[in-house]
């Protein structure tokens, strides 16, 4: 999830986060949010840095993506 963008985040937008996190994580997937350093900071604040994979690039999250699901990656590129 691209959240470069947002300048601000409050705790109404973090616990929808924490809620799509806990639902991706149910079905057995992996969300990564590519987030600047002003959000970076809220979420630190209130301790969710390790709870949010927050990535710094699209780029990093989408590396991370594949190493977790290394599998599925090598699998959707023989598709291609």
């Amino acid at each position: 999830m691209d959240l470069s963008k947002i300048d601000f985040v409050d705790s109404s937008g973090l616990g929808a986060l924490v809620q799509l996190v806990k639902h991706t994580k149910d079905k057995e997937g992996t969300l990564q949010i590519v987030s600047n350093a002003r959000v970076k900071q809220t979420v630190k604040l209130v301790r969710l840095e390790k709870f949010l994979s927050l990535r710094s690039t699209l780029e990093e999250a989408i590396e991370d993506i594949k190493n977790s699901h290394p599998n599925k990656a090598k699998t959707d590129d023989q598709d291609r």
